[in-house]
């Protein structure tokens, strides 16, 4: 089952997008996932600076 989640303060950095929501209980998570062919480079994080260390850090391994 598929989470509808509506991201606000979306930013891109290189190929990576990190954006913010709401989890179903409220509470704020911010997410980084690449938008790469074929990478599926995604995860979730509690605080907004780790997504965006995690996205400036991030390296595709797919060519």
């Amino acid at each position: 089952m598929s989470a509808n989640r509506r991201f606000r303060r979306v930013v891109r950095i290189g190929p990576v997008q990190v954006g913010t929501y709401y989890d179903g209980r409220g509470r704020e998570k911010h997410t980084a996932a690449c938008t790469a062919p074929r990478c599926g480079f995604s995860t979730d994080y509690d605080s907004r600076a780790a997504a965006e260390l995690a996205a400036r850090t991030h390296h595709c391994r797919v060519r």
